[in-house]
């Protein structure tokens, strides 16, 4: 017969089992819904430094740069630069280099100029972004052409008939020479006027997923007019290549984008919508408003690219939103300077 003090330490010890049981349910319950979230911190502030090299410049606009890449012991961005203008459908594609974080630059040159004339590129070629596999670096852009129609060979930016398309350049070296893969653009507008991409399809990045190549853009429909900007919506494109044939998905994935950032969020995508100054979060890629995040941002980066490790390995994943290069707006002379996120 068991003596009351074996019975005791027999209940401490189903005791002991139970509440180590519920403490890992606990801790197991929460780290699924973190994953589910996707987001392990909850607000974000951004810090501003002028940097050098590409920063102010009276008389030249630099704007839209890309996503940043690390090369050996260098940085490289590339952004659209043009002479007295600072509109958004003018420009060539430049490049600059840094050895220090992005704290200064060296302008290197132009990276990729217009297009043949009479192709989908031959007006201008701008909002580019990189992307490396196989030891080739895949240079994305936005391409525009000649307004149709018109014998003078101007661009009119006239919400009807002036188009864009995202075009591909390739080169063994991020210091070129690019080399474009075809005359033809590797994503066009949707022929289906209603679709939210029928007008414009612009400001590519990219992310590979389970062996995928997951091209994200953002689409602007025919049928709001002038009034487009304001509807932009984000779409990401599939393939098997970075040179395509990419699928489109059917709908957009994600509302009041108009600036495409995206990155490596856990075993998720991350994103900043623009339009609502949000951080939203996609498990799969595309489900960004399936239980939507939200994540409110204040003086968020305008135009900005990041520097994310993933695009020259991709098989780096985790959280890569710590700093990267934006756009400040400075009349006809808009300039980039750099950004760090402060996250709690």
């Amino acid at each position: 017969m068991k003596s009351r003090g074996q019975i005791f330490l027999k209940w401490i010890g189903v005791y002991s089992f139970l509440l180590v049981l519920i403490l890992v349910t606990i801790g197991g319950r929460r780290s699924i819904l973190e994953g589910e979230k996707g987001l392990k911190y909850h607000s974000v502030e951004f810090n501003y430094d002028e940097i050098s090299g590409i920063g102010y410049e009276k008389g030249f606009a630099r704007r839209d740069p890309s996503d940043i890449i690390k090369v050996g012991n260098k940085w490289f961005v590339w952004y659209t630069k043009v002479k007295g203008r600072a509109a958004g459908y003018w420009g060539t594609i430049w490049y600059a280099v840094s050895e220090d974080e992005g704290r200064t630059w060296k302008e290197k040159g132009e990276a990729l100029g217009k297009g043949a004339p009479g192709s989908f590129d031959s007006f201008a070629v701008f909002t580019p972004n990189i992307f490396r596999k196989a030891k080739q670096y895949y240079l994305y852009y936005t391409g525009v052409k000649h307004t149709p129609g018109k014998e003078d060979s101007v661009f009119e930016n006239n919400s009807v008939s002036d188009i864009t398309a995202i075009g591909l350049a390739v080169s063994v070296s991020p210091n070129g020479p690019f080399k474009r893969v075809s005359s033809s653009p590797v994503l066009e507008i949707s022929d289906d006027s209603l679709k939210f991409d029928s007008y414009r399809i612009d400001d590519a990045a990219i992310i590979e997923r389970n062996g995928k190549i997951w091209l994200y853009y953002k689409g602007r429909s025919k049928i709001y007019g002038k009034h487009g900007p304001a509807q932009t919506k984000m779409g990401v494109a599939i393939s098997y290549s970075p040179e395509g044939p990419f699928k489109k998905h059917a709908v957009p994935i994600l509302p009041h984008s108009h600036e495409v950032l995206v990155w490596k969020e856990g075993n998720g995508v991350g994103a900043l919508a623009s339009i609502s100054s949000s951080i939203e979060f996609a498990p799969d890629g595309i489900n960004f408003m399936g239980k939507p995040v939200h994540l409110k941002v204040h003086n968020r980066p305008n135009a900005p690219g990041i520097f994310r490790p993933d695009l020259s390995f991709p098989e780096i994943s985790g959280h890569q939103f710590e700093w990267g290069i934006s756009m400040i707006h400075h009349g006809q002379d808009p300039y980039l300077i750099r950004f760090e996120c402060i996250k709690e």
